[in-house]
């Protein structure tokens, strides 16, 4: 099923944890529908944009799959409305940088991005109906800090 033109729902439900632990990560409807218009609000402007693939590395995960993964049930890819991804042969800084600029968002994460390795880390970033926070961070493994650091 196409979430939208380039991406699937497939690649947003898979999951080795998911598989290992023997876990179903399917989407209910509302899930479903914000991850079409995460889709079509943040991913395909990017994919546009670069011209490139846009790898999907999370997407979607049910609340016991957040949890194995050390994340919160509360998180925002428990409700279809974040995901975590890079773009092919371009940096991670800069990308994120482009999406700051460029496009709405809730939350903007750049992940454990080492300067001077440009494919290091990934981008986390969010979409949601209604009031969207425009919060841009940057985790380092440690801590997160206020703003896209380099």
């Amino acid at each position: 099923m196409n979430l939208s033109e380039h991406f699937t729902l497939a690649e947003f439900t898979a999951s080795a944890t998911a598989v290992v632990h023997r876990v179903p990560n399917q989407p209910n409807a509302a899930q479903l529908a914000a991850m079409k218009t995460l889709s079509a609000a943040v991913l395909e402007p990017v994919r546009a944009h670069y011209r490139a693939p846009v790898r999907v590395t999370s997407g979607f995960r049910t609340p016991q799959l957040c949890l194995l993964v050390g994340s919160s049930v509360d998180s925002q890819h428990a409700k279809g409305e974040a995901v975590d991804f890079e773009v092919a042969g371009f940096s991670n800084y800069d990308v994120a940088c482009w999406i700051r600029a460029n496009l709405p968002f809730d939350q903007l994460i750049l992940e454990n991005y080492v300067r001077g390795q440009p494919n290091s880390g990934w981008i986390h970033c969010s979409y949601r109906n209604g009031r969207l926070r425009h919060q841009c961070l940057t985790y380092t493994r440690r801590a997160y800090f206020p703003g896209l650091l380099s």
